[in-house]
């Protein structure tokens, strides 16, 4: 097996990493935050992943997985180099890429032979071809080189299962070289039959971006169907599985609520339709996902407002903060958006989240009361929005929170109740395109 450089221990670098040593490679991650690194060897996580922690000592312990600020030395001890740097949303909605040529740079000043220079991170087309160029430029010598770009298809909270056991791989490469190493560092997955997807390098790039794309599209495309629902005294739960069983279209994705965020689809979507634009081609579709997405706030403000005529003073509870369960990510958060038009309005906010506590408090210490548990959060509340569907949020005391909330006015833009129960328990209760009796 190659032996591998990691560069970047973010969310994509550290899992990918820990994943990589998993199947027997040897792994070196480099970040140029040396706490950061130090923390990770001592097995604390910079972010929160089920099962990462684990599977980061594992492999530690073993010795196929190393950590360390030297990315001269770890680039000279690797045949293949994994760029996995941030690349988050300009103001103009681009791609920032400012991480990613100064890491092509350090990397070429210190390529002493040949070596695979392999694209992580979501990056525009035509990002490796600038890339190659950086490191041409940079070379001390003729030494040769190869780009790939393999793009991450990790679901937060998942990220593991979906490195190991993924739907796809998909590899864009421009020489038989670079696929035979890239074959042999994914070998693993082709005793599982996984679809090892070989490409140009710009159509992976693209495939990476069309897909995240594809997906805001499905999840706009329900809340549409959503606020339609509520107008014609339909359930979109039921109409989302009537068409999610159509294996053409497909059940995931299709859950009306509060709209995407993350560290992915916002961002993507925006770089993709800011690459349209620069090639004068509108993508109308990608657009319109967007601004629905955008609008969910207000459907939720709305709905307050419908039973909170003036919010100045009110105490509003959110319960969940990270912009999905099971990770600690606040990245383009709705939660995050809905505290803002709150905190606008006058509101009093409490908040509560299992995981992305911390994460919150350096976000918008001063506009929420922070709570230890969801009960103390709810407590004198004129009205409680659900955010995030933490498995702990689905089995409440709903006696209880009847006696803890100032009034009885739950929005719940998760879906996760039965209207006609939260109905006959007394409770002034708010989903998205559901009927008040439905059972669903």
């Amino acid at each position: 097996m190659p032996n591998i450089c990691m560069v970047g221990t973010g969310y994509v670098g550290l899992v990918s990493g820990a994943c990589l040593a998993d199947f027997g490679n040897t792994v070196i991650c480099v970040d140029i935050d040396g706490e950061r690194i130090k923390n990770i060897k001592n097995g604390i996580m910079p972010i929160y992943e089920p099962g990462l922690k684990e599977l980061v000592k594992r492999n530690y312990d073993a010795g196929r997985l190393k950590f360390t600020t030297d990315l001269a030395a770890a680039v000279k001890e690797s045949l293949v180099i994994f760029s996995a740097v941030g690349t988050p949303m300009g103001e103009d909605g681009s791609a920032d890429l400012g991480a990613v040529f100064s890491v092509s740079k350090e990397i070429a000043l210190n390529m002493d032979g040949y070596k695979v220079f392999v694209q992580k991170s979501t990056v525009p087309v035509g990002t490796s071809d600038e890339v190659g160029k950086i490191i041409r430029e940079n070379l001390k010598g003729d030494i040769p080189f190869d780009l790939v770009s393999n793009p991450e298809f990790l679901r937060e909270g998942s990220a593991i299962e979906d490195f190991m056991r993924p739907n796809r791989v998909v590899i864009g490469v421009s020489s038989d070289q670079a696929r035979k190493i890239m074959k042999d560092i994914y070998r693993p997955l082709y005793l599982l039959e996984t679809p090892i997807v070989f490409t140009s390098i710009r159509t992976a790039e693209l495939v990476k971006y069309a897909s995240n794309a594809f997906l805001a599209v499905k999840i706009s495309f329900i809340n549409e169907i959503s606020d339609l629902c509520e107008k014609l005294d339909a359930d979109v739960s039921e109409v989302a599985r009537g068409i999610g069983l159509d294996k053409r279209i497909g059940p995931k994705f299709l859950h009306a609520g509060a709209g995407y965020g993350g560290s992915c689809l916002p961002k993507d979507v925006s770089a993709i339709l800011y690459t349209a634009g620069q090639s004068n081609v509108p993508l109308r579709v990608i657009q319109a996902a967007s601004d629905v997405n955008d609008e969910r706030i207000d459907i939720i403000l709305r709905k307050l407002a419908g039973e909170i005529e003036d919010l100045k003073g009110k105490k509003v509870a959110i319960l969940g903060l990270s912009f999905k369960p099971n990770t600690d990510d606040l990245r383009h958060a709705p939660s995050l958006k809905l505290i803002d038009r709150l905190h606008s309005a006058g509101a009093v906010i409490n908040a509560f989240d299992p995981v992305a506590m911390e994460n919150a408090k350096k976000e918008c210490d001063e506009k929420v009361v922070f709570f230890d548990d969801e009960y103390s959060a709810m407590d004198g509340a004129d009205a409680l929005v659900l955010m995030t569907e933490w498995n702990e949020f689905r089995q409440f005391d709903f006696d209880r929170m009847m006696r803890l909330l100032n009034k009885p006015v739950i929005i719940d833009c998760r879906n996760i109740y039965k209207p006609a129960v939260m109905k006959a328990k007394g409770f002034r209760y708010h989903s998205f395109g559901r009927p008040d009796d439905s059972a669903s």
